[in-house]
């Protein structure tokens, strides 16, 4: 287990997850998370949300029924005070409970790709895909692919790209393998980032999915955006369609 440091004043820091904002990132998440677990996303305590906000990170606790978090169940801290993802120095943390071990994974999205935001759902969706592809066999690399579907516009083109795809690109979403303990996969995950630098999303064999975006908005809708393309993609299977398909590019008589 990797280790967790507090540096608190006086009051715990507990100032640091209090305001009236909605909007405030200690509000956000179990307000979100809230959200997710009727979607089946967070069933069971899995899951998870984490907020940048500039220097401060806000974290989504490991072990709390995610539709009953409050604001005072987050973890926080800061971003450029971390010197070691898996050993980490923690500003203010909740009297019980335990720091998520999705937290390495969160921050490597943060430092990698200048991420706002990262959601992790264990969307039975997801899982389904990775299962699909676990078809394939060995001795390639396993990639969600889709192409010609509308949904796949709500993706950008990639990390410091302008634009979002269209619906003739083709998305690609990376698979890593599943590792006993979560935190085990920040590995597998950056070197996923590394060889698919324009991916806003990793898929875990057997586990869940792993999506970032700029802010919170872009995390939230590419997460929904590739819900509904996995479970799309599990019923064209279902169908014996293909998820790539070559559909020429129509276009009206005043555009040719």
């Amino acid at each position: 287990m990797s280790g967790a440091v507090d540096i608190e004043n006086g009051d715990g820091n507990h100032h640091l997850v209090t305001s009236d904002n909605p909007d405030h990132p200690a509000n956000l998440i179990p307000s979100l998370c809230a959200k997710f677990w009727t979607l089946g996303w967070v069933t069971g305590t899995g899951g998870g949300c984490s907020i940048r906000d500039d220097d401060l990170v806000y974290i989504a606790p490991s072990g709390v029924q995610k539709e009953l978090m409050k604001n005072t169940d987050i973890y926080v801290l800061a971003l450029s005070g971390q010197t070691d993802l898996k050993n980490r120095v923690y500003l203010r943390s909740p009297p019980c409970g335990r720091p998520s071990q999705c937290t390495p994974l969160f921050l490597a999205a943060f430092t990698k790709r200048g991420a706002g935001c990262c959601i992790h759902t264990h969307s039975q969706w997801a899982v389904l895909v990775t299962l699909i592809l676990e078809t394939q066999g060995p001795g390639r690399d396993k990639l969600f692919e889709i192409s010609n579907i509308e949904q796949i516009k709500g993706f950008g083109r990639g990390f410091q790209k302008q634009g979002n795809l269209g619906y003739h690109d083709t998305l690609r979403i990376p698979v890593i393998e599943n590792t006993a303990h979560e935190e085990d996969l920040t590995e597998f995950l950056e070197e996923a980032m590394d060889k698919y630098p324009d991916t806003y999303a990793v898929l875990v064999r057997r586990h869940g999915v792993y999506v970032w975006g700029d802010n919170v908005h872009k995390a939230k809708t590419m997460c929904e955006s590739l819900d509904y393309l996995f479970q799309l993609a599990v019923e064209m299977k279902k169908l014996g369609l293909p998820w790539l398909a070559d559909v020429p590019q129509v276009l009206p008589s005043s555009k040719r």
